[in-house]
C-alpha cells in the first residue's frame, strides 16, 4: 500500500451527464468502466473508504419538468428514479472491475437496492465495499449536491471529491467555455464560492459543507489517474474549503 492518504473516507459526487453518452443522454460504457477503473484502483493502493452519490440528468432532470409545468414535487421523485438506475449501471461497471460494492437508495425498492441506513452504509465502507448512494436525500426540491454534502456528514468522510465533465477541470472565475481569460482558483474558501455566486454545488450544499468544515475538490473526472492524485494530495482542479 502506499503513502498515507490525504482522507481515509471520501464522498465521490458524480453529475448524470458525466457518465452519459456524448449526445447528453443514456450511458456510455467506456465511462463507465474507466470511473470504475479510478474507483477500484485508488480502493486497491490507498485502501481508502468511498462513496458515491450519483446525478441523474442523464435521463431526466426535475427541474426540467418543472419548467414545462410538471409539479415539481413529482418531477424531483422521477429524478430519484434516474439516480437509481446509474447506480445500478455504475454497481454493475464496478463488480466487472474486481470492486464489491452496494447501491443503497433513498427512496425504497427492496427488489433493486438496499435502503439507505447510515449504519449500514458505514459497516460496508468497513468491509471494504464501495456504497453508491442513489435516491438523492429521498425529499423534492434537493439535489443531488445536497445529498453528497449530507451523506458526508451522516457517515463521516472527511471530503467531497466532485467529479466534472467536458473538460473543465476546477472552479473557474468565469465560464471557460465561454471565456478563454478565464483562470482557475488553486484553492478557494466556501464564502467566496457563495459571495461570487460561482457555479460548484447549489448553494444549500456549499453553506452545509461550509458549517461542517468539509472540504470540496473539484476536478475533471475523466482525465485518468485523477482520483488517486487528489487522495494521494497532489494539487489537482480547485480544493474549495
Amino acid at each position: 500500500m502506499s503513502k498515507r492518504p490525504a482522507w481515509s473516507r471520501i464522498v465521490l459526487k458524480l453529475s448524470g451527464e458525466a457518465l452519459a453518452e456524448p449526445t447528453g443522454f443514456g450511458l456510455d460504457s467506456a465511462v463507465l468502466t474507466q470511473v470504475a477503473e479510478e474507483v477500484r484502483g485508488a480502493r486497491d493502493e490507498l485502501g481508502v473508504d468511498i462513496a458515491i452519490v450519483v446525478g441523474g440528468g442523464n435521463f431526466w432532470r426535475g427541474i426540467k419538468g418543472a419548467g414545462q409545468g410538471m409539479d415539481q414535487a413529482q418531477a424531483d421523485y422521477m429524478g430519484m428514479l434516474a439516480t437509481v438506475m446509474n447506480g445500478l449501471a455504475l454497481q454493475d461497471a464496478l463488480e466487472r472491475a474486481g470492486q464489491q460494492s452496494r447501491v443503497l437508495t433513498a427512496v425504497e425498492m427492496p427488489k433493486v437496492a438496499e435502503p439507505y441506513i447510515r449504519r449500514r452504509a458505514q459497516r460496508h465502507l468497513e468491509k471494504g465495499r464501495v456504497v453508491i448512494l442513489a435516491g438523492g436525500t429521498g425529499n423534492p426540491f434537493f439535489t443531488t449536491d445536497t445529498a453528497a454534502a449530507l451523506r458526508a456528514a451522516e457517515i463521516d468522510a472527511q471530503a467531497i471529491l466532485k467529479g466534472t465533465h467536458s473538460g473543465v477541470d476546477g472552479v473557474y472565475n468565469a465560464d471557460p467555455k465561454l471565456d478563454k481569460t478565464a483562470v482557475r482558483f488553486e484553492q478557494i474558501s466556501h464564502m467566496e464560492v457563495i459571495t461570487k455566486g460561482l457555479k460548484v454545488m447549489d448553494a444549500t450544499a456549499i453553506t452545509f459543507c461550509m458549517e461542517k468544515n468539509l472540504p470540496i475538490v473539484v476536478f475533471d473526472l475523466l482525465e485518468r489517474g485523477n482520483v488517486k492524485s487528489i487522495l494521494r494530495g497532489e494539487p489537482v482542479g480547485t480544493l474549495v474549503g
